[in-house]
């Protein structure tokens, strides 16, 4: 199965409640009628399912490809099916996103993962550079809660320990306060297959939710940031990669005020005497079901305004 029905089944939820709510319109009877119908249907594929698992418990191999499948994941999840307890789900999301937090300097360990009473509970710690800059801690912390979230949803809390031992530990509403709004997340994941048109090196613009975005590509490894430059504010079209002398790393020049950024780690300012203030706002980008996708933040409602 490509990328394209996976980004289609992703969302099969989101229209069957719509055409649940659209039954609504011949009134209540059809409705229930309606409810009772996608519950048949459930109960048969959930009762295939289990016969499914019952007949691969021979073939742990089979079993592993299963639960590696997010959307097959996802479904023996509904149905009380995945073979895998909370805190092995949790670890084995976090090594997907692994690869993404090295990126960023940056590296969670899970501390404990307990029952409570409205659910599970987990203890993170994150080490590494992230630490010192918010824009990128506020990144990797969405990045991270997204794929707990994704692989274990009866976890209800997630609590970060800070590394240094004179830190106390802040609760998961705190530290996400900036990513969350009346305990829902307000950054929404957007598919962006054309990124992966970039080419190793190349730098792009594109519009995503309608932000403009800057992207570029390093190897198999896709950086976004929101088109503002940390120094001047202005835009960062025309901007390119390129390497500085005794550097490894590569960094992006402001085409206007010649500022430059460190792209793999968080968009840092690594010009003499920079402000660690003066760093690009970096966007997670992550492989979701086959497809590059961008969180981006929701836009705001306010309530009383039609």
């Amino acid at each position: 199965m490509g990328a394209p029905d996976d980004a289609h089944w992703r969302s099969a939820g989101d229209r069957i409640q719509t055409l649940l709510d659209a039954s609504s319109a011949a009134g209540p009877v059809a409705r229930e009628r309606a409810e009772l119908l996608v519950g048949e249907v459930t109960d048969l594929y959930g009762a295939a399912l289990q016969r499914i698992m019952q007949i691969v418990a021979v073939a742990p191999e089979l079993i592993e490809q299963f639960t590696s499948d997010d959307m097959i994941a996802s479904l023996l999840l509904v149905h009380g099916l995945h073979p895998h307890d909370v805190r092995r789900r949790v670890e084995d999301a976090l090594d997907k996103v692994r690869p993404y937090l090295g990126s960023h300097g940056g590296d969670v360990a899970v501390l404990s993962v307990a029952e409570a009473s409205d659910g599970a509970a987990v203890r993170l710690q994150f080490s590494g550079s992230c630490k010192s800059c918010p824009s990128s801690a506020v990144t990797l912390e969405l990045t991270v809660e997204d794929a707990i979230r994704t692989a274990a949803p009866e976890v209800s809390t997630i609590e970060v320990v800070a590394a240094e031992p004179k830190t106390a530990v802040i609760p998961a509403d705190s530290l996400l306060n900036r990513i969350h709004h009346n305990g829902h997340t307000t950054s929404v994941w957007h598919p962006a297959p054309e990124l992966a048109d970039l080419k190793p090196a190349e730098v792009g613009g594109f519009r995503i939710a309608g932000s403009t975005v800057l992207a570029c590509r390093l190897g198999q490894n896709w950086f976004a940031y929101r088109d503002r430059c940390g120094c001047c504010g202005d835009s960062l079209a025309g901007a390119a990669l390129h390497r500085r002398v005794g550097s490894a790393d590569p960094v992006l020049r402001c085409p206007r005020c010649h500022a430059h950024f460190d792209v793999v780690h968080a968009g840092a300012r690594v010009d003499e005497n920079a402000s660690t203030a003066e760093h690009l706002e970096p966007l997670p980008v992550l492989v979701r079901d086959g497809v590059l996708s961008i969180a981006m933040a929701a836009e705001p409602t306010t309530a009383g305004v039609p």
